[in-house]
């Protein structure tokens, strides 16, 4: 417990558990769907129990309960389009497109907040393409449909993450909470009803069929949901902007070696190149906005 009192530790320990986040969905015999809502069950049952326990006050005002229902489409529209590209072209590939998301904010702060760019911003988002091209080849046509269209789920994680995000961002303006945790649950809860509406409309099930799916759920939802999401947010406020874009990098990096120590996942030298590209993109994309929460 004491070391856990050390940011640093919370950060990276927070990284390393939501880079488990497409394993677990790899791992489990579920669809896309359903290991997404257990995802969010799990992790709301963990969120509320820690609220109850600490004796958190569920004080939200009429626009942050707004914004969090937008907040809340947008993680469901995440968790639909990542575990669909989770599955067709793994977790290494499908984490560094969702973590994309650090350009798609960057455009959303020159255009709504009329942010200006740092040069080195701009330099990372054409670095990012090269590196991407790089992974999965310049030549998009000669790519398999279905290999394709994970591509595509992937990079629509990354516009529907940085909409969460910029949602959760605002529904917290003036909260004088250090750690989103209410916002968090109250994410998790409608978030679980809304996939729950989408399985049902898919025509999917909710059954867990074995105790080892039930355990890699559980992690999925209260390691890498709950506890990961936790620790770096408890840890962004006390931390440099270099240690936080550290740890953002290590989420995508440690997605791409658990994809090839536990899928197999054959890598070329050409990838490798493309993925330390890209990921010195996301880094640099990250820099202005890395202790934001």
């Amino acid at each position: 417990m004491i070391l856990l009192q050390n940011a640093r530790l919370r950060l990276f320990i927070g990284a390393a558990l939501i880079s488990l986040s497409p394993v677990w969905v790899q791992l489990v015999d579920v669809s896309p769907s359903t290991s997404g809502f257990y995802r969010v069950v799990f992790g709301a049952l963990a969120l509320v129990v820690y609220l109850l326990v600490t004796r958190k006050a569920l004080q939200l005002s009429k626009r942050a309960w707004w914004l969090l229902i937008l907040a809340s489409v947008f993680f469901a529209l995440d968790l639909w389009f990542w575990h669909r590209s989770i599955v067709i072209i793994g977790p290494g590939l499908s984490t560094l497109l969702a973590n994309f998301q650090v350009f798609i904010m960057m455009i959303a702060g020159i255009v709504l907040l009329r942010q200006v760019p740092r040069p080195m911003q701009l330099v990372a988002v054409p670095m990012a393409l090269f590196g991407l091209a790089l992974i999965v080849g310049f030549d998009w046509r000669e790519l398999p449909e279905d290999y394709r269209l994970g591509v595509i789920f992937g990079l629509l994680t990354a516009v529907t993450y940085a909409g969460y995000m910029l949602s959760l961002r605002q529904a917290r303006e003036g909260s004088t909470y250090r750690v989103p945790t209410r916002e968090m649950a109250v994410v998790s809860v409608i978030t679980m009803v809304m996939m729950a509406a989408v399985i049902l409309a898919e025509g999917g099930s909710f059954a867990i069929t074995t105790y080892e799916d039930l355990g890699w759920l559980l992690g999925y939802g209260v390691l890498s949901h709950c506890i990961g999401w936790l620790f770096i947010a408890s840890s962004l406020s006390e931390v440099t902007t270099v240690d936080a874009g550290v740890a953002l990098l290590l989420q995508p990096a440690l997605s791409f070696v658990w994809d090839v120590v536990f899928f197999d996942r054959p890598m070329t030298g050409t990838e490798l190149t493309g993925a330390a590209i890209a990921l010195v993109a996301i880094y640099l994309g990250s820099r202005v906005s890395s202790k934001q929460v």
